[in-house]
């Protein structure tokens, strides 16, 4: 059985939300085993990220969904204490050939959203990993897609609440990112 985890940093709660939709659409696909892990500050130590068993459960993962919001237009400093922990598995070479993809969040439109998804593919790829974008076309009449990001997904939240933002468009976006992931990851598996 797949196992699909979803690992993410929220600095407000907005992250959690598009996380948890992500999430979602990945337990959805029947024979997936899925893991929703949050990246909390006191992981991180002397700017460090600490924790063995995050790190346990990503190893055995066959897929690794990365999410993080866009600060100063790239991923936030607890998320980037993460992924400079991953140096080891990088040595190792531990995540080639895992399934990868990501998403984000930021208040504005753009809030150049996308320098944060490359910057999760390009962790990706320093891995070795199999990257999955978001297929679906911008501007849908439900909202998926309304921001036209294919590299991952890109919500927006501003100072409204987690309740409200982000939109229910854009967790329906993260929503199918997580089911592709876990159908891709299904695939692989066979």
């Amino acid at each position: 059985m797949p196992t699909v985890s979803v690992i993410y940093f929220s600095g407000s709660g907005h992250t959690t939300k598009l996380a948890e939709a992500v999430h979602k659409g990945a337990a959805s696909v029947a024979g997936v085993k899925t893991n929703l892990i949050a990246i909390n500050g006191e992981d991180i130590v002397h700017g460090r990220y600490k924790n063995d068993e995050v790190f346990t459960k990503l190893d055995v993962s066959d897929a690794i969904i990365f999410g993080t919001p866009t600060y100063m237009g790239g991923p936030s400093a607890q998320f980037k204490a993460f992924a400079d922990a991953t140096g080891g598995k990088w040595f190792t070479s531990a995540w080639k050939d895992k399934i990868a993809a990501g998403f984000t969040v930021s208040m504005s439109p753009s809030g150049d959203k996308l320098s944060t998804l490359h910057y999760l593919f390009t962790l990706a790829m320093q891995h070795g990993m199999i990257w999955i974008g978001q297929p679906e076309m911008p501007l849908q009449p439900n909202g998926v897609n309304r921001l036209g990001s294919n590299s991952g997904v890109m919500a927006q939240a501003g100072q409204e609440s987690p309740d409200i933002a982000p939109s229910e468009g854009d967790k329906l976006t993260g929503e199918i990112l997580g089911k592709r992931v876990a159908e891709y990851a299904l695939k692989l598996k066979k």
